[in-house]
């Protein structure tokens, strides 16, 4: 059986902390030194090798889906089994037959017209930072990402998933090495600490970071000198529209809520209704086991739910009766999602702040234009860049959200939990999404293979480029016909000469001269050019 983690180190009586910081850094160096030393093995590899591993991995995760999502749910305590394994199997299925085709290794297809081609070669050893979330899911799917790319992977889970995801990884790591993978080329803490994921994401051996988890995560791998691929926070709103199929989108902003009870950072945080509809609107969340909070009730569960503008873990996850049985509230036990009407957004508003929960905020709007408005004051409060969910037939208004509002998924008349990461709809099938710069990431792609591949762009010289070829103007007795300077189609005029000297050339196209002897013409000498006085950087340029 391999060992995917090293385990050198004792720990004493005493300072225990400190030595499991010590511990856990040491293991992250060994794990690095490791998958450097198979990654100079997997860049060797042909893409028949890389898609054999994949294959593998793929089987080998698909096989242990239930397995791995009742671990998951039993450590974290957070969302259904039910969902977790369909989040597993998404990870393994849809994200392996969407990646399983793509090229990623030698020279990719070649355009013969322009002579030019691009050649893969993986980046490197990807230090990936998982969260408790979706921890299996996620893992799963960084590994295959990277094994496809031709990268070695190492793990840092989240302390409070560490066992499933240590558990994610060694599976795939062993479907990895009897396919012919090098030793070393999936590795995961055995005890993370703060200390030892800074210390993964900061390593010299670490070429790139796939960071999933909190703002501060991400901004600590954008801080580590090293590329990373960080998501922002999700707020997203969804709006329902007055020329909505109401019964389609109440369904799907339920059954999104219950999916793994709204981990997914793409899952609806507010709904915002069309006043002409509201009446609808709320039968069908009252039909679907939906409950409106009152103001009281509104209040206490703001309270358990939010702290400091921050969602509070112990709500993360729940289902609605759980969270509302913390708040005092009761309410049936088939309750499917707990809905608060809101008058504002910001702090006063507590619950219009992203809680990963089936915990709804509650608008009314007049028009499109209103709702428009409110979903970029709800996006400003931490959800920029992420996901919006709109429910219309007009495609009018479609068009206009999609202009106007600061997101990089727009999620039409389907759930956005499932729909942002490519369960539901067309996108690229992934379980980290990009924000791009509207959430201060570096794309607004949903992340997969071909983002951890470096591209070589081979191409050869344009067979229309006019090749100059530069003669010096010597002083001898060779000719120069000056008509030839200015002709195009021979040698340019020098580019020592200045503007000014060239034209007054160019005015006695009939006169021929040898250099330095015709009568009245003086030899041509480069303009001298101005001394320029260096005092830092740049240099006195305006």
């Amino acid at each position: 059986m391999p060992h995917l983690c090293p385990n050198s180190f004792t720990l004493a009586m005493g300072s225990v902390m400190l030595e499991e910081d010590l511990f856990a850094i040491q293991e992250v160096r060994e794990l690095l030194a490791k998958a450097k030393e198979a990654q100079k093995k997997l860049a060797t590899y042909s893409q028949k090798q890389l898609d054999t591993i994949i294959d593998a991995m793929a089987q080998a995760g698909l096989q242990a889906s239930e397995k791995l999502a009742r671990l998951a749910s039993g450590e974290t305590g957070m969302g259904r089994v039910e969902s977790k394994i369909a989040k597993n199997r998404f990870a393994v299925q849809d994200i392996y037959e969407d990646i399983r085709p793509l090229k990623t290794v030698g020279a990719l297809p070649f355009d013969p017209e322009k002579g030019y081609y691009e050649v893969a070669e993986g980046v490197g050893v990807v230090a990936a930072v998982i969260p408790t979330t979706n921890p299996t899911s996620t893992t799963i799917f960084k590994a295959l990402i990277a094994l496809k790319s031709g990268n070695c992977i190492v793990f840092a889970p989240h302390p409070r998933a560490k066992r499933c995801i240590r558990e994610s990884a060694k599976i795939v790591y062993e479907a990895a090495l009897m396919a012919g993978a090098p030793e070393g080329c999936i590795g995961c803490v055995t005890n993370p600490t703060l200390e030892s994921t800074q210390t993964l994401m900061s390593h010299p051996d670490t070429a790139v970071i796939l960071a999933t988890g909190g703002p501060g995560l991400v901004r600590a791998a954008y801080c580590s000198g090293k590329p990373a691929f960080g998501v922002g926070a999700g707020n997203p709103p969804v709006v329902i529209e007055r020329s909505a199929d109401i019964t389609h989108a109440v369904r799907c902003i339920v059954e999104s809520q219950t999916f793994d009870y709204g981990t997914l950072c793409s899952s609806e945080q507010s709904v915002v209704v069309d006043a002409p509809i509201l009446d609808q609107v709320k039968a069908q969340f009252l039909e679907r086991g939906g409950y409106f909070l009152n103001s009281q009730e509104s209040k206490l569960v703001s309270q358990i739910a939010v702290k400091n503008n921050m969602m509070t873990a112990e709500v993360v996850g729940q289902p609605a009766y759980r969270i509302a049985q913390m708040a005092g509230i009761n309410v049936p036990q088939e309750t499917t999602v707990l809905l608060a009407p809101l008058e504002g957004t910001g702090p006063e508003f507590p619950l219009s702040y992203e809680v990963l929960a089936p915990i709804l905020g509650f608008y009314v709007v007049q028009n499109w234009s209103e709702a428009c408005q409110l979903s970029l004051d709800l996006l400003n409060l931490g959800g920029r860049g992420h996901t919006l969910g709109i429910h219309s037939t007009n495609p009018d208004i479609l068009m206009e959200f999609a202009i106007q509002v600061p997101v990089s998924r727009v999620i039409v008349n389907a759930p956005t939990s499932q729909g942002s990461v490519g369960f539901a709809t067309h996108l690229d099938p992934s379980m980290t999404l990009g924000c791009g710069t509207f959430g201060r990431n570096i794309t607004s792609d949903n992340i997969t293979a071909r983002h951890l591949l470096n591209i070589k762009q081979i191409s050869a010289i344009d067979k229309n480029f006019p090749l100059w070829e530069n003669r010096p103007i010597e002083q001898s007795n060779t000719e120069i016909t000056i008509s030839d300077l200015c002709d195009k189609s021979s040698s340019p005029i020098s580019p020592s000469l200045g503007l000014s000297q060239s034209k007054n050339i160019c005015q006695e196209k009939s006169t021929k001269f040898k250099t330095g002897r015709a009568k009245n013409i003086q030899p041509l000498t480069a303009p001298s050019l101005p001394k320029t006085q260096k005092s830092g950087w740049p240099y006195n340029v305006v």
